[in-house]
């Protein structure tokens, strides 16, 4: 797996603006919906639902606005209308990418992703075109800096993980990542929350199996192109690549 920041990219995202900000409260809304439709409004006995939970704790979400979510989704049928799709295709150079969306209107998405790739000199594929470069991980990343307060090293943090079910940890550069299988991500995230240690990110994710360094700058520039599009949609949830853009940032 790779070994550049990845916390760095989320955090970058996360205070990009607050717009960016209402659509990450607004798809975690409509994810509360779903997995209250699915499992109830009691997250103790709804896994899915205290998953989201935690992501929304980890965006720096509101209880309240937590709460109120599950409440409005438990007397209402607002996640009728939602449906969870994925695109794959290709960027410039062959970049794989995975797109997840939760929408309510599939003919604005299929728009959306289909201008975004356009534009950024990309085609989409079918199911399973890439998808088979991904392994599908659970990831809970924590910031360093939040950790500073807590008497936890890395050697300490490794053997709780891996004794709750984690597969890996990595020592990152201005974060811890934890990696389980998706049937384990549940109970290793309950782990970590209950010994008070705050998440960065906590979610089930497409992890390359391999990445890709591109150089040519057109290519960076319609790849970049592709995941501002991408990004700026309103039905777009998750943008997966196995682009080792870190690498790239010296092309302009």
């Amino acid at each position: 797996m790779s070994g550049h920041s990845k916390f760095s990219n989320i955090r970058a995202k996360k205070e990009k603006n607050d717009a960016a900000k209402g659509k990450i409260f607004t798809m975690i809304g409509h994810e509360i919906a779903l997995a209250v439709k699915a499992g109830g409004p009691d997250p103790s006995n709804n896994s899915k639902l205290a998953a989201v939970i935690a992501k929304a704790k980890a965006n720096n979400m509101p209880n309240d606005t937590i709460n109120n979510g599950i409440k409005k989704a438990a007397g209402s049928m607002e996640a009728d209308n939602f449906e969870e799709l994925q695109y794959e295709g290709y960027g410039p150079n062959g970049v794989a990418l995975i797109v997840k969306v939760l929408t309510d209107n599939k003919n604005r998405a299929a728009a959306d992703i289909r201008s975004a790739f356009t534009k950024g000199k990309g085609s989409l594929a079918t199911q399973g075109a890439v998808s088979f470069m991904f392994d599908e991980k659970g990831q809970i990343i924590l910031d360093k800096e939040a950790m500073d307060d807590l008497d936890k090293d890395f050697d300490t943090l490794m053997d709780m993980a891996i004794e709750a079910g984690a597969e890996d940890i990595q020592d990152e550069e201005d974060s811890y990542v934890i990696y389980t299988a998706p049937s384990d991500f549940d109970e290793v995230r309950a782990n970590i929350e209950k010994q008070g240690i705050p998440m960065a990110e906590a979610d089930v994710v497409m992890v390359p199996q391999n990445y890709v360094s591109v150089t040519d700058p057109e290519a960076v520039k319609g790849l970049r192109r592709t995941l501002d599009l991408l990004d700026a949609s309103e039905d777009v949830q998750n943008v997966y690549t196995n682009w080792e853009e870190e690498n790239d940032d010296s092309v302009q």
